[in-house]
């Protein structure tokens, strides 16, 4: 069947309801991911998963009908998170699929696939090779076609979360807690796993609606956080925590009502999971905060340098058997997570180091912000290539330059990480520096190149 090319991302598949997906795509992708899951000798039962937006359910169901078509089962989950999605993969040992647009508007809807054992599909891994399935069309089947169950794994999901921790970790310090789940999945799990915990809940926006009637549900932009900050100071709150619509991210506010930078987030999970396992391998990728493999280190751990994105993290993490992963972006990967990302786990964390201190949140992180970062600036450009050979001739004679992702330039007091974006005509710039003055300098001289 004709598709759009467009909508097979680096890692999933996304695209407008109605006009690139629909019910007839759905179908034959599912059909497509029943032959990718029969090629690569991978259980024969597919886990299906899906968000709160109108169109997940009956997309999913085309799909699971394409599914069974070719002889496989399917068990149908039910509403998830996408990380539940991935609990249910990793803790039933089968492929799966989540039907959610993470944190795009409501006109838009998606795919994340993975193996058994929540092994990441991406470009290279699979969806390129179902993509050509779908284009090329899959032949009816001789094969008895497939059941479809339900299992119900919200349960199993929130103990297997809190058991991930010793005993009354959060049974100690009583804090309060405001959510914000933007109307999208965390209004589904938040409650199951907030009632374990001794905190009073200050839920917003927890009823389900793909619309977005009150904000987009992606907290990296910061007008999306302006609710949740006025309501954690009006309220007087230890913590505030934003997800995205899928919940496989959560992003910090604290006492103060100010963002937690995700990478102090990543510090503050490294130093708990070093505790856990001495000596152990961290990951973290090439934009966060130098303060991070610096704090891995002080605290006996190795720092692996990553490449952006989560295929190549959960790639590293194999390889170097490393406890757990962060990303700039607010993802968070655990080995005893599948090598998963949870923006749940990672609130748990963060809940978990504030009942064991009588400290605030803020006085917490004051020792793992240690330098200025600029966040993330998106340049639209017509030559993506050509602007980075401008920006790394300024720079290449004087300074440490590598190409692991996009360019690198590194001097003792600052650097910089301008890399192309893997679906739109734009340059992404980090910057970090030791004083907000030398930040400034370094900006805006890059972005004067490009």
């Amino acid at each position: 069947m004709q598709v759009t090319a467009s909508i097979f991302k680096a890692y999933d598949i996304r695209g407008l309801v109605g006009s690139e997906l629909t019910p007839d795509f759905a179908f034959a992708t599912g059909a497509a991911f029943a032959r990718f899951i029969i090629q690569e000798r991978e259980p024969g039962t597919i886990v299906v998963g899906e968000d709160m937006r109108d169109s997940s359910a009956p997309l999913a169901d085309a799909f699971s009908d394409g599914a069974t078509s070719q002889g496989m089962d399917v068990i149908r989950i039910g509403l998830a998170s996408t990380d539940m999605l991935y609990f249910a993969s990793g803790k039933l040992n089968l492929p799966g699929i989540m039907f959610t647009a993470s944190h795009n508007p409501a006109q838009y809807n998606g795919m994340k696939l993975c193996k058994s054992g929540a092994k990441p599909i991406g470009q290279e891994s699979g969806l390129l090779t179902i993509k050509q399935l779908i284009q090329e069309g899959i032949a009816i089947s001789n094969r008895p076609v497939g059941s479809i169950r339900k299992m119900d794994l919200l349960d199993d999901y929130v103990t297997y979360l809190i058991d991930r921790f010793p005993k009354k970790t959060f049974k100690k310090r009583k804090l309060k807690v405001v959510i914000d789940a933007g109307n999208g999945m965390a209004g589904f799990t938040a409650p199951s796993v907030m009632k374990k915990l001794n905190v009073e809940l200050i839920p917003m926006y927890f009823d389900l609606d793909g619309d977005f009637p009150n904000h987009e549900a992606n907290p990296i932009e910061p007008k999306n956080l302006k609710d949740l900050q006025k309501r954690v100071k009006k309220e007087k709150a230890d913590l505030g925590l934003a997800f995205d619509g899928d919940a496989d991210r959560c992003f910090l506010v604290d006492e103060n009502a100010d963002l937690v930078n995700p990478s102090s987030l990543t510090a503050l999970i490294a130093v708990r999971e070093l505790k856990r396992n001495p000596g152990a391998s961290i990951i973290y990728n090439l934009i966060s905060s130098k303060a991070v493999p610096e704090i891995i280190l002080e605290n006996g751990g190795k720092p692996v340098r990553s490449r952006v994105g989560h295929s190549y993290i959960k790639s590293l993490m194999a390889q170097t058997g490393a406890v757990f992963g962060g990303e700039h972006s607010g993802h968070f990967y655990f080995a005893d997570f599948w090598r998963a990302d949870s923006g749940m786990l990672a609130a748990l964390y963060a809940l978990a180091e504030l009942m064991d201190s009588p400290k605030s949140l803020s006085e917490i992180l004051e020792s793992f912000d240690r330098y200025f970062s600029s966040g993330e600036i998106n340049t639209q450009v017509k030559d993506a290539s050509k602007s980075i050979k401008l920006v790394r001739k300024k720079y290449e004679n004087e300074n440490e330059i590598d190409d692991l992702d996009g360019l690198t330039v590194s001097s003792q007091k600052w650097w910089f990480n301008l890399r192309p974006s893997n679906t739109e005509p734009l340059l992404r710039l980090n910057v970090e520096a030791d004083s907000p003055k030398l930040m400034a300098e370094i900006r805006d001289t890059v972005l004067s190149l490009i």
